[in-house]
């Protein structure tokens, strides 16, 4: 009943900006929280941003400052605008939600953001 799909991965030049949009659809009563995923070529993955249903937000270290997570209710879509990127950002951005718990129990398919210097 729950789809997530993510949209704007794409290849870029060190320094350019994309623009990440993650949409939920079916019936979804509540959100607690949706939140940004990354993962690279032979590393764990690690939780980027997250906005929680009262709009406050989350960031790992090395994106804070770059990136920023923001939110549409209405649309049921949440964004990553991802500035000053670096090759290190590269990897697959994955997009999920969290319903009735804080677990994240709906994800995308993922989208690749490639980043070259």
């Amino acid at each position: 009943q729950v789809q997530v799909v993510e949209s704007g991965g794409g290849l870029v030049q060190a320094g350019a900006s994309l623009r990440l949009s993650c949409a939920a659809s079916g019936r979804i009563l509540s959100i607690i929280r949706m939140g940004w995923h990354r993962q690279a070529p032979g590393k764990q993955r690690e939780l980027v941003a997250l906005i929680t249903s009262g709009g406050s937000t989350n960031y790992a270290d090395s994106v804070k400052g770059r990136f920023t997570i923001s939110r549409d209710n209405a649309k049921n879509t949440v964004y990553l605008q991802m500035n000053s990127l670096k090759p290190e950002d590269t990897a697959v951005y994955y997009c999920a939600l969290a319903a009735v718990s804080p677990i994240f129990n709906y994800w995308g398919q993922g989208t690749q953001v490639t980043v070259s210097s």
